[in-house]
């Protein structure tokens, strides 16, 4: 695994003040550096944003000849739509360029999009940071047991499915919803999968799969959980356990009739 960025807490800890409101924690995440190759980084972001507005999910490039080369891309979420995209993309790379104007390297998510820029081509490379994640901490499964038979497997799907769909419309993008019926009850399974279009098949595997080892650390018990790798997202969310009154036995027709068979004997013994 590559590790091109290291956290510099400055940065990070002035963009969160501003993006604390958002419902996806952003992420910004600075590598100082010298500032004699900012003209190419602005070359790089101003790229990404005009190709964001053509309607792009993902686009990467780069600017300037060695020591001052600026690589850069972004990557929106498959399921937004275009224009989100575009918005987010926009307010992202200003948001880099104001945040992170003497850094020779930055990284930002949001809940829509990711936009990087670095000094060290990251491109075609798994990463494993920084990451960001996001999931719920008070709301967690009642009856987790019941969740895990279904969550596992859809997971190991998706990944499957993400990493063979590199010609889809949003290249590497997989969402599925079900909805489960087991003999406790039934809940309804929304999760999506996605990889950044610079990998290879082989490698968006590898990359999802260190996305499932962080769900088990941080979130096997949370109802939704979002995981977001520089090159790849995976997430989930499971609505609440609907009982299943079958399970006890008993269904709702037998469940009056018992009532008005106890009803007539109360009134027999009454009258006697």
């Amino acid at each position: 695994m590559t590790r091109i960025i290291d956290v510099a807490l400055f940065c990070f800890f002035l963009f969160s003040l501003e993006a604390m409101s958002q419902p996806f924690p952003n992420l910004t995440d600075c590598n100082k550096g010298p500032g004699s190759y900012q003209s190419n980084r602005n070359i790089v972001l101003s790229t990404l944003r005009n190709r964001s507005s053509l309607g792009s999910y993902y686009s990467n490039a780069t600017a300037g000849l060695s020591p001052n080369t600026v690589y850069g891309m972004f990557l929106c979420i498959g399921n937004i739509s275009k224009t989100s995209c575009s918005n987010c993309v926009h307010s992202s790379t200003l948001g880099i360029a104001k945040y992170c104007y003497s850094h020779d390297s930055s990284f930002m998510f949001s809940d829509e999009c990711m936009v990087r820029y670095s000094d060290v081509s990251f491109f075609s490379l798994v990463e494993d940071a920084p990451t960001s994640s996001s999931y719920s901490q008070n709301d967690s499964l009642s009856h987790p047991q019941f969740f895990n038979k279904t969550l596992p497997g859809k997971i190991d799907k998706l990944v499957l499915r993400a990493s063979s769909s590199l010609s889809s419309p949003v290249p590497y993008f997989v969402e599925d919803q079900e909805h489960v019926t087991q003999l406790e009850g039934s809940y309804d399974l929304k999760a999506m999968a996605q990889c950044s279009p610079d990998l290879d098949p082989s490698n968006c595997t590898v990359c999802l799969g260190l996305v499932v080892e962080k769900f088990s650390e941080c979130c096997s018990q949370s109802r939704w959980a979002r995981i977001h790798f520089p090159k790849c997202l995976l997430s989930y969310n499971i609505s609440a356990l609907q009982p299943n009154l079958t399970s006890l036995g008993v269904t709702k027709g037998d469940d009056i009739s018992g009532r008005t068979f106890i009803a007539i004997m109360i009134g027999l013994l009454m009258v006697l």
